[in-house]
């Protein structure tokens, strides 16, 4: 499959594209380092996202908490600047069994997909720091941009629907992330194009299983509620935005 092929639904199922307002920005040389480091804390987050995931609708308390430990070097290094690069790279796999809770419906497909997700995420953070070392682009705090937290506030307050909006939520997210690598790659320099160009594949899986997911809890037609988050999604892509993030909006002219 080309790059268009795998592109395809991931244009339709977006209700905009980006802004080439927002590609202009992000493609000067200047703004590389914010846009590898909320890069960066994306990849973290995509993972404690599955991690959340897992841990409140699909496994048992110690497998909770030894899914908790694998993340731990990354939250650290992210949070609290403890840690190295070569430290982390031994904590990318996870060998430890996991035990579905017995009353969940999607455990096993939901672990399945998810911890998949959660080793992809870890790798493409272990990346994405590589690239930032090998240019002298060092670590720092940096503070949310407006995306997931706009789209978060729409999330219904009662279960199974919560867990429904927040998969689709999932997919939005990662939708979008593989549609900006693809807009984002012709612009860099060789090596960060192919290392755009390479994280396509896994991204347009990661949307596609979370749509799967909320498929499968709902049992029915959800297409409104998708078209509902893609309305959300759209307008805060297409809006201004004074912080200039990875997922952020129209940049607002200086």
């Amino acid at each position: 499959m080309n790059i268009e092929e795998l592109l395809s639904p991931i244009k339709s199922f977006l209700q905009c594209e980006t802004p080439q307002e927002w590609i202009e920005k992000a493609a000067k040389p200047e703004n590389l380092p914010v846009i590898l480091l909320d890069h960066l804390v994306c990849e973290l987050k995509a993972a404690q996202t599955g991690m959340w995931l897992i841990r409140k609708y699909a496994v048992d308390k110690k497998s909770g908490e030894e899914l908790l430990n694998w993340l731990q070097p990354y939250e650290k290094f992210v949070y609290k600047k403890e840690g190295k690069l070569e430290d982390l790279a031994s904590k990318l796999k996870f060998s430890k069994s996991i035990v579905p809770k017995n009353n969940s419906p999607i455990g096993q497909d939901l672990i399945d997909k998810m911890v998949l997700l959660i080793k992809e995420e870890l790798h493409h953070f272990y990346q994405v720091l590589e690239i930032m070392n090998a240019r002298n682009i060092p670590y720092e705090n940096i503070t949310a941009g407006r995306y997931a937290k706009g789209m978060m506030t729409h999330v219904t307050t009662h279960e199974p629907e919560t867990l429904i909006d927040k998969l689709i939520c999932g997919a939005y997210i990662e939708a979008r992330s593989c549609e900006r690598f693809a807009k984002l790659a012709p612009h860099l320099d060789d090596d960060l194009n192919k290392f755009y160009v390479s994280l396509l594949r896994s991204e347009a899986r990661h949307y596609q299983d979370y749509l799967s997911l909320a498929a499968q809890v709902a049992g029915k037609d959800i297409s409104e509620r998708i078209a509902h988050f893609g309305k959300v999604e759209a307008e805060l892509i297409s809006t201004p935005d004074s912080d200039f993030k990875f997922h952020s909006g129209l940049p607002v002219k200086s």
